[in-house]
């Protein structure tokens, strides 16, 4: 690499940010840590292990569903482990391409998210608005066209930022967040221009709100407005309750994202309270997720209770049939 070349500074093995925890309190953070991130693996494994195994929830809605948990695993896969780590040894290093691929793959999850949930609204907006027309409409070939687009278009936008970024000579080894991003890379710059980079990343964050945000609230206004006009509550109730959980992943998104890219421009903020808000990104949204739409979702908690229940059963049948033997 041109940098490490013609720059002594810069190194590829990068010093990273750290929490200041108080040696008492490290271990108490780690075990936090761990239980997060293995409750997390466990609620996102459970809604994909559903979706796979009971036919009750072999639908469209469901297929696009499957992308979101999915998406939730590679996010706190790639934020949290390296930052308990990192707690435990105090050693706070990174190898740089480790670094860059962790930044790409996070900025991968969030874009994701955000394509996902769009594709979902649409889902839904079809399912309430024309259900006479959903078969028809929502077939196994757009679904799958849906979720090629939604992946298909993030690694695209999220592949041209980092190239542009892989472009810019590096001078500094200093990581000033708890995680890899494209920002604190580009601070590693020898401080030449940097106007594409810039231009280039502000204008996919704002490319990704529009879409998601534009094509979120028509479906969302148009079922609302469906729901009013419709006079049976039971139908309304059941047409909003399958966008609850839609909405509120949305809101939740927005909000942490918000206040982790507000936390680095408040100067009054302090440097740990800043990077505490950098890890909600990766560690709230795959932890609160699963947890949705486990509870607003019907469908996905009929099946979760029905396997329960075969699993309770299953060892008073298999005594019963051992009793029946002996006799």
């Amino acid at each position: 690499m041109a940098g490490n070349l013609s720059n002594p500074t810069f190194t590829f093995n990068l010093k990273i940010a750290k929490l200041d925890i108080h040696p008492k309190a490290i271990y108490p953070v780690f075990l936090a840590g761990v239980l997060i991130y293995v409750f997390s693996v466990l609620c996102n494994v459970t809604i994909l292990g559903l979706i796979i195994t009971q036919r009750s929830l072999h639908k469209p809605m469901f297929y696009i569903l499957f992308s979101l948990p999915l998406t939730d695993l590679i996010g706190i896969t790639t934020g949290l482990p390296r930052v308990l780590v990192d707690i435990v040894t105090e050693t706070n290093d990174v190898y740089y391409p480790t670094c860059v691929l962790q930044a790409f793959l996070l900025h991968m999850y969030s874009g994701a998210i955000l394509f996902l949930l769009t594709a979902m609204s649409v889902d839904r907006y079809v399912a309430i608005c024309n259900p006479l027309r959903y078969n028809s409409i929502m077939t196994p070939c757009k679904i799958c066209g849906m979720i090629v687009l939604a992946w298909g278009l993030d690694f695209a936008l999220i592949l041209v930022l980092f190239s542009l970024q892989a472009r810019v000579e590096k001078c500094y080894s200093f990581i000033t967040t708890m995680h890899c991003d494209n920002p604190s890379l580009l601070l590693l710059s020898c401080g030449g221009d940097l106007t594409v980079n810039n231009i280039y990343g502000l204008f996919i964050t704002a490319l990704m709100q529009t879409i998601s945000i534009s094509i979120q609230l028509f479906s969302y206004t148009q079922i609302l407005i469906t729901c009013i006009k419709q006079t049976h509550a039971d139908s309304k109730v059941k047409a909003l309750n399958t966008c609850i959980a839609q909405i509120a992943t949305f809101c939740l998104f927005e909000i942490v994202t918000t206040i982790s890219i507000l936390s680095y421009r408040i100067p009054s903020i302090s440097a740990n309270a800043g990077r505490i808000c950098g890890l909600m990104i990766y560690t709230v949204l795959p932890t609160v997720n699963p947890v949705i739409y486990g509870m607003k979702t019907k469908d996905i908690r009929i099946a979760f209770f029905l396997v329960l229940k075969k699993h309770k059963v299953s060892p008073g049948k298999n005594r019963s049939a051992v009793k029946n033997r002996k006799k």
